[in-house]
């Protein structure tokens, strides 16, 4: 694979962002750039961690999941699957929510919400796309955080369905990280209420 000199300079880029020991793989993980999330590349051989924060369009999930503490956690060895919400999806939010969950005393619950868009394993699309066939058309997906959700297709794109209702479509899947997967949604999952 040749490397043209865009893919090379963002790469140096990225490189330059994330700390000065990461110049020397530029080369290396430059040449395993999977696809574009939020104008950055996503580099398999980088954590979700690693990836996430280079997304303009993950911002306010970056945000959220420092103020969780859950950055160490989905630096570790995982598997995890990951549900990214965009930056748009936590917008649909009623006015005031995201502020009000970043908050020190809201700790837990945004974490239980966070925890909901995570599964342990390394589930790219096609085995989810399987485990739906396989379970007539609908298959359950226990979360970290305790939630269950509904994944379906909807023509060719994966949904999920929280125990609210809410209906996320999975926009781009296979994302693939060191330590699992990232499928961008459009719609925050969230645990079942009252």
């Amino acid at each position: 694979m040749t490397l043209n000199i865009r893919t090379l300079l963002r790469a140096t880029a990225v490189a330059a962002v994330v700390g000065a020991g990461s110049y020397a793989a530029v080369p290396a993980f430059a040449a395993e750039m999977t696809v574009e999330v939020g104008g950055a590349p996503m580099y398999p051989s980088k954590n979700i961690i690693e990836n996430a924060v280079n997304s303009k369009d993950h911002t306010t999930l970056v945000a959220a999941v420092k103020a969780a503490g859950l950055v160490e956690t989905l630096q570790g060895d995982g598997p995890f699957t990951v549900f990214a919400p965009v930056n748009a999806a936590f917008e649909k939010l009623p006015d005031g929510t995201v502020e009000t969950l970043l908050k020190p005393e809201n700790k837990e619950q945004l974490t239980t919400i966070l925890t909901c868009h995570v599964v342990a394993a390394d589930a790219m699309s096609d085995a989810i796309m399987g485990m739906i066939k396989d379970d007539n058309g609908a298959h359950t997906v226990e979360t970290l955080g305790g939630c269950k959700l509904d994944a379906k297709m909807d023509g060719e794109k994966i949904t999920l369905t929280d125990e609210n209702g809410n209906v996320a479509t999975v926009t781009i899947a296979d994302v693939k990280q060191s330590n699992g997967v990232i499928h961008v949604i459009d719609t925050v999952l969230l645990p079942k209420m009252g």
